[in-house]
């Protein structure tokens, strides 16, 4: 279904978002995926620490 979708088409596409929500709309969800990735990753990292910590304890 997507394997028709160019480089011209997706950009066609941005345009059409960025007119309908706005610049400075998408780049506030933006940051917010960010920030949730980076907490995500974060979350990830401190549960190996706490396993490492749990093997440490017993």
């Amino acid at each position: 279904m997507f394997s028709k979708l160019g480089v011209p088409e997706l950009i066609i596409i941005l345009v059409i978002i960025a007119l309908l929500f706005g610049v400075g709309k998408i780049s506030k969800i933006g940051g917010e995926i960010g920030g949730a990735i980076r907490a995500f990753r974060k979350g990830l990292k401190g549960e190996e620490k706490e396993e490492k910590d749990d093997s440490t304890q017993e």
